[in-house]
């Protein structure tokens, strides 16, 4: 009897933890138990039925403050909780501790975020923070009003990493053989303050290429290739991959007629992407390859181009 009651109380306490973090507005889905990696299947294995029916759903679309769905889920397995960080309007910063290879004295991630403070004339943030399996921090932040900020590495100092949209971080609650996720500072997360905003916004580029490609073409082509991508760069949330790989294969189409060059449709196709992304830019570049490939051999044009 011993086993059962064991097993009982770790579905009810991860459930209470996912519960907790759901009712601050926090989106979670499952980890595998006793991992940090998400529970259910990969893309390469989706059988596109059920929830992925419309395409396969990420652990990031999948996430969720729903009370029925999370006590269902719970309550089927012991998972740990995960927290994704950018629809739940936050920006986690993660400061590591050195691997067992790095030499004795290296810096962790609490210490040179200390430093980084210091050297921005600023305090450490007083915030929401959770004591890592590692021994590290996650140190957690709301995102600025209008903000989009995604995950990082490294981009602040060594041994610190963000989480924002594009990533996740472990609830606490959840353990893994290293150890347990714990709350060190229960306080409502602080606003991410406007030094560490500016610090991880990127530098905007001009986008030269598409100008020049503007100035070059005019009429259905050019217009086409505008309406695409602004359609991908205004997509929703969840209906981002299949609104790219529709604009990819309609532009195929005049890739395959030469209205319209290949390389100019990926590089248009791939910055609109990119300004709201939720995925990495190589999964991006991926949608629009298969895209492309598709429409070009499907079409006419390409066939006979390729006789």
């Amino acid at each position: 009897m011993t086993a059962p009651m064991t097993t009982d109380l770790a579905h009810l306490e991860l459930l209470a933890w996912a519960i907790e973090a759901a009712g601050r507005g926090w989106r979670v889905f499952p980890l595998r138990p006793g991992d940090k990696r998400p529970a259910g299947h990969a893309e390469k294995r989706c059988p596109g039925t059920g929830r992925c029916a419309d395409g396969h759903k990420t652990p990031e679309q999948r996430a969720t403050t729903d009370i029925n769905l999370i006590t269902a889920a719970w309550t089927h397995q012991p998972y740990n909780v995960a927290i994704a960080t950018g629809p739940s309007g936050l920006l986690v910063v993660d400061l590591d501790v050195p691997k067992p290879h790095e030499p004795e004295g290296t810096p962790d991630g609490v210490a040179n975020f200390q430093a980084l403070c210091e050297r921005a004339g600023q305090t450490v943030p007083d915030t929401y923070r959770v004591r890592t399996a590692s021994g590290g921090e996650h140190l957690y932040f709301l995102q600025p009003p209008g903000a989009r900020l995604h995950s990082t590495a490294g981009r602040l100092a060594k041994k610190i990493d963000t989480r924002g949209w594009g990533g996740y971080v472990v609830a606490a609650g959840s353990t893994t053989p290293h150890g347990p996720y714990t709350v060190i500072d229960n306080r409502p997360p602080a606003v991410l303050p406007q030094w560490l905003h500016e610090a991880l916004t990127p530098p905007q580029r001009p986008n030269y290429a598409m100008a020049n490609f503007m100035e070059r073409r005019s009429g259905y082509a050019a217009a086409a290739l505008r309406g695409e991508v602004r359609n991908v760069a205004t997509a929703a949330d969840g209906t981002r991959n299949a609104t790219l790989l529709r604009a990819a294969r309609a532009l195929g189409r005049l890739v395959a007629s030469g209205d319209l060059t290949r390389a100019e449709v990926e590089e248009a196709l791939s910055r609109a992407a990119a300004s709201n992304a939720t995925q990495s830019q190589r999964y991006y570049d991926d949608v629009i390859r298969r895209g492309l490939d598709w429409s070009i051999a499907h079409n006419p044009a390409g066939k006979r181009e390729a006789a």
